[in-house]
């Protein structure tokens, strides 16, 4: 196994602790006590589709990436800064704080947080097929079984690996995670290319997979290839936590004007307070366990 490091200059605010607590699902309450470790993961490459290990640390405004496996290592490196929000230049998104109070206020209780996305928008719209219709613990439970029957290191099985593949699913998960590895094959989930044009269009784009609806396009698009400014419409936490900050009769549309070009960011920000003070995912889950 090969190993390649690189190191980035962070353009604008990050914190890693603060990204990597979100990233494993935790609250911001626990963030003080995990401060000091890297964030780690595993996943297959958008470049070959071979499984790569990432280490990423910290030193503040340098981010070193670590990355291991046998495949396009510089690819995989830039993959993980893509995941990370790495790529982007931040240093405007301070001042949507200062345009959005409601935003500066969620600026200051996630300090340095960027949206982490799915490994991929491959990953990501598998994870929209298995989390359809079922409680999200379900769901986690079928990714990590397919991980460990038919994945590479831990990664979860690329598109060639799941097409091989015919495990007993509910529904027609199977076929459209079939669908989904078809489409990544073919370039339909590439994360460049779905960057490469408006959000609207990328959108579109993605619900030509079988199995993915606007829902699920909007997850790959601004969770996949974590687009920053892409506007989520069919979200309705989001739209209820808009309704909590700023009251009854003023539309998503209008008031993400002032979180351009981060609304993405912004929206992710919201939606991350309102679960850390609801529970409203974290409940579901603990209700399925029972």
């Amino acid at each position: 196994m090969r190993r390649h490091t690189t190191v980035i200059e962070t353009r604008g605010p990050w914190s890693l602790t603060t990204s990597r607590t979100f990233w494993e699902g935790f609250t911001p309450a626990a963030l003080a006590s995990r401060a000091d470790e890297a964030l780690r993961t595993v996943f297959v490459a958008e470049a070959d589709w071979r499984a790569v290990e990432a280490v990423v640390t910290q030193d503040g405004d340098s981010t070193r990436i670590e990355v291991d496996g046998e495949g396009d290592l510089d690819a995989a490196a830039e993959q993980v800064a893509r995941f990370l929000a790495l790529d982007i230049d931040a240093t405007g998104w301070p001042e949507v704080g200062e345009r959005d109070p409601v935003i500066a206020a969620a600026q200051a209780e996630l300090p340095g947080l960027r949206p982490c996305g799915f490994h991929s928008p491959y990953e990501a719209a598998a994870w929209a097929v298995l989390s359809q219709r079922i409680r999200i613990v379900q769901a986690a439970k079928l990714r990590s079984e397919l991980t460990a029957g038919f994945g590479e290191n831990g990664a979860f099985p690329g598109p060639e690996a799941l097409l091989a593949a015919t495990p007993e699913l509910p529904g027609r998960k199977t076929e459209y995670l079939h669908a989904v590895a078809e489409a990544a094959l073919d370039g339909l989930l590439d994360a460049t290319a779905l960057r490469s044009v408006p959000p609207e269009e990328a959108i579109e784009r993605v619900q030509q997979v079988k199995g993915l609806g606007p829902f699920a396009a909007e997850l790959v698009v601004i969770r996949g290839a974590n687009a920053p400014d892409a506007l989520p419409t069919h979200e309705g936490r989001l739209d209820a936590e808009v309704v909590e900050q700023y009251g009854e009769g003023r539309s998503l549309a209008d008031i993400s004007e002032a979180w351009r070009p981060f609304r993405s960011w912004a929206a992710v920000h919201l939606r991350a307070l309102r679960e850390a003070r609801t529970h409203e995912i974290e409940g579901h889950q603990r209700s399925s366990r029972s």
